[in-house]
């Protein structure tokens, strides 16, 4: 049977349909841009209201407030590395290696060291919420804590367990 056989003509009519078919992402990740502008505007509202606000906040309010901006921020930073990384690992190449603000991890980035950073970043995110829950104690419940704690042991599980395995997978190739 030759090359150019019909069988073989459509096989690889359907790799290239499947091959393009990555670019179905591409409307994801604009809404997930989309997504982070409306947070970043919550960011603001958040920001202008502490602003206002300060004279009047206790100092422990303050820093529940500013956690807040913290947590939007990391939240961001989760936002772009998906949509970032996700769209130069499973869409198409960036051609942004001569841009000076290119982001150094972007080189070095592949699905499953993705993976590994957005877990990192849960994990974080996690320990912010945490963390605003133990400076707002007397309004959290034993049962919320437990559960706050419980899932980010989870997370932090999780992230390990990810990084462990992207790690041997590395040593393995080499």
């Amino acid at each position: 049977m030759s090359n150019s056989s019909p069988i073989k003509a459509g096989e690889l009519a359907l790799e290239r349909i499947i091959f393009a078919s990555r670019w179905i992402q591409a409307p994801v990740y604009l809404g997930l841009i989309l997504g982070a502008m409306l947070y970043t505007y919550k960011f603001a509202v958040e920001l202008i209201h502490l602003t206002l606000e300060t004279p009047h906040l206790t100092e422990e309010q303050l820093m529940l407030g500013i956690l807040t901006l913290v947590d939007v921020s990391m939240v961001l930073n989760l936002l772009f590395m998906v949509v970032i990384g996700g769209y130069a690992t499973f869409v198409s190449h960036m051609d942004i290696y001569e841009h000076e603000d290119r982001p150094d991890w972007l080189e070095k980035i592949d699905a499953g060291m993705l993976k590994v950073k957005l877990a990192a970043a849960l994990v974080s995110i996690s320990a912010i919420h945490l963390l605003k829950a133990f400076v707002n104690i007397e309004n959290k419940s034993f049962e919320q804590l437990k559960w706050q704690v419980i899932l980010h042991l989870v997370f932090l599980l999780s992230a390990v367990v990810l990084a462990l395995m992207e790690w041997v997978i590395k040593k393995s190739h080499h």
